[in-house]
Parts: C-alpha cells; sequence; structure tokens
C-alpha cells in the first residue's frame, strides 16, 4: 500500500528529526543518511506497510542501519 505523498514527507521529515537525536549526528546528516538509506527506499515502497509504523520506530530502525555503515566503514578504512 502507497501513502499519500505529502503525509509521507511529513512522516520523512519526524524520523529524520528523531534519528538525528538518537544517533547524536545534526538534521542535516541525518538527512543525507535518510535519503540515501535502505529504509527509505523501502517506506517509498510500501514494503510491509513500513510508513504505518511510529516515527520512533522507524527512527530506531535507521539508527540500526546507521551503526551497522558506520561499521563497514570502519573495516573498510
Amino acid at each position: 500500500m502507497r501513502a499519500n505523498a505529502t503525509l509521507l514527507q511529513m512522516k520523512y521529515g519526524r524520523v529524520i528529526l528523531r534519528f538525528a537525536e538518537l544517533a547524536g549526528i545534526t538534521v542535516r546528516e541525518a538527512m543525507d543518511f535518510f535519503y540515501h538509506s535502505v529504509e527509505r527506499e523501502l517506506i517509498r515502497d510500501g514494503v510491509s506497510d513500513l510508513h504505518c509504523m511510529s516515527d520512533g520506530y522507524l527512527a530506531e530502525d535507521l539508527l540500526e542501519e546507521y551503526r551497522a555503515a558506520e561499521d563497514r566503514r570502519g573495516k573498510d578504512g
């Protein structure tokens, strides 16, 4: 199921703000990560109705993706 585009953009904003708080990064960094994340693709594509999940749940899930990416960068660098 796909969400209304306007409502989805509003949700993205709330998730990005919460994710920035959780990760201890700037909103700009959080936005950049979010818009290049697998999480965003899944939400956008309506997979498992993720857009229906709470903002906090999605921010926590995004934080896990962020930490995994950080770990990969640490091993590669």
